[in-house]
């Protein structure tokens, strides 16, 4: 593992007994810290969501270790177990299968009851896809929401999305290929015309990003196809300031005149930024308004 002239790593080091979260790599094995390999080399065991992931990396590695598979949805007997170790005086690191253990990954549990049992509890930082995807997209990033992964289902997705409308944050969530379409077509009438990058495949050979509207980036996968690897899907802030109601309505009238009401909604929410959902609505009404 050791080809770099660096003396520190040749020292062994003493870890004292607690839980250690440990980061390890997203794509590119080399993310793997220094810190990350001498603390899963000394651990008395390494807690995992799938001992042959782990094992994969840790061969990789040249590291012997013992697994323990683990979970957030482990039953209470087997946390109790992990917690035993510690309390017996155990060097343990919890590892997901990809990325920093807890964030959209098991662990949650193990560190809460840790902490309410006065364990030590320390982190050994590393690869994050989220962060890493707010990096590659040219995004605001100065505030930003980590909302984990959008759902399955068509209703649940849109009421993800909604609650964020005209907030001035970005957003960062995963998704699957075969559903980043709806994704997308959520996003561009939920939240409107905002900045979104589609990123995937991070830190590996093919890495790729795709910038655009929701509407653009949905035209280039009908021409390109359905993506493949993980992606991270990142989601411009709404503008600062919210055109006023009565400009908004002066928009929608002025595109009636020449369009179908769901045109005239598709039309004005591009030149708002507002969701095309509640430009919709908006339409809607004062087209019915309008013929009486």
């Amino acid at each position: 593992m050791n080809d770099y002239n660096f003396p520190f790593l040749n020292k062994k080091q003493h870890f004292a007994s607690g839980l250690y979260l440990v980061a390890t790599p997203i794509g590119n094995l080399q993310d793997l810290t220094f810190r990350a390999v001498n603390v899963l080399r000394e651990a008395d065991i390494v807690v995992c969501e799938d001992t042959r992931v782990t094992g994969k990396l840790l061969s990789a590695c040249d590291i012997d270790a013992k697994l323990f598979f683990y979970n957030d949805h482990s039953d209470e007997a087997k946390r109790r177990t992990i917690i035993d170790m510690l309390k017996d005086g155990k060097t343990v690191a919890l590892v997901s299968d990809a990325g920093t253990p807890l964030i959209s990954d098991p662990g949650y549990k193990l560190v809460r009851d840790c902490v309410a049992e006065n364990i030590h509890v320390t982190t050994i930082p590393g690869a994050s896809a989220p962060l890493a995807a707010l990096q590659l997209s040219a995004l605001p990033s100065d505030r930003f929401v980590f909302l984990g992964f959008a759902p399955s289902k068509q209703q649940a997705r849109t009421h993800f999305f909604e609650p964020w409308n005209g907030q001035a944050m970005t957003l960062i969530c995963f998704e699957t290929g075969p559903r980043l379409g709806a994704s997308l077509q959520a996003i561009d009438e939920t939240l409107g015309a905002r900045d979104v990058a589609v990123v995937r495949e991070i830190t590996k050979l093919y890495e790729d990003v795709q910038r655009g509207t929701a509407a653009d980036l949905m035209a280039y996968y009908a021409e390109h196809g359905v993506p493949k690897g993980e992606i991270v899907l990142v989601i411009g802030p709404a503008t600062e300031s919210a055109p006023d109601a009565q400009d908004v309505d002066a928009l929608i009238a002025q595109a009636l005149e020449a369009h179908r009401v769901k045109d005239a909604a598709t039309l004005v929410a591009g030149q708002t930024g507002l969701s095309k959902k509640e430009i919709y609505a908006r339409a809607l009404a004062l087209s019915k308004a309008g013929k009486t």
